[in-house]
């Protein structure tokens, strides 16, 4: 398979191997994610694979991911997927910018303080100080206002449960303005 200058980066042998030509369909070529394909430039290798491998299971099962991902992944074998991950990883995320501009700092009070009075830890604990993520925790700095958003809603309505805690619950609590606050606030970070 000839890949081009998507994978010019690679060495030549690994680059032929990925198959990210049905990647970009909806991830695009640099990897920044069509709507409401989510951006995988810069994501965190760990969480690529704990994603390809959550489609092949079938427990990431929000409707998209029914539609689109069960498919797309289903002849991954472990070493393309972790090859796909490390090589996304590597290609510089840009910062979608497409949130409410008015909901940014109350996104960002959200996101480094939490809401103690709900219980909710500050998701910079997690996510880190500029939502760049920690191994298997994603990468959350820049992804598109209307993926983050979606995300949240689908957590809090039960979808992707078999992940565990502690998403579910933290998106559980959160009203429809501080999920449209927090997901405005994220897709500014850079």
């Amino acid at each position: 398979m000839t890949i081009g200058w998507f994978a010019a980066s690679l060495p030549a042998a690994q680059a032929e191997r990925l198959p990210v030509r049905n990647c970009i369909w909806c991830h695009g070529t640099l990897a920044q994610g069509y709507t409401p394909a989510p951006q995988l430039a810069g994501q965190r290798p760990q969480y690529v694979e704990n994603q390809i491998a959550a489609f092949r299971t079938h427990a990431r099962d929000n409707p998209l991911s029914r539609q689109y991902m069960w498919n797309a992944v289903e002849n991954l074998d472990a070493g393309a997927a972790h090859d796909l991950a490390a090589y996304f990883s590597t290609l510089p995320a840009k910062a979608a910018g497409d949130g409410k501009r008015e909901l940014v700092a109350a996104g960002l009070t959200i996101y480094r303080d939490g809401m103690p009075d709900l219980n909710i830890a500050a998701c910079v604990v997690c996510h880190g100080p500029n939502a760049e993520g920690v191994r298997q925790i994603p990468r959350l700095g820049g992804l598109a206002y209307s993926y983050l958003k979606r995300r949240l809603e689908q957590w809090a309505e039960g979808y992707h449960s078999a992940a565990g805690p502690p998403m579910p619950n933290i998106a559980g609590k959160l009203s429809a303005n501080q999920i449209d606050a927090l997901a405005s606030y994220l897709s500014f970070v850079k």
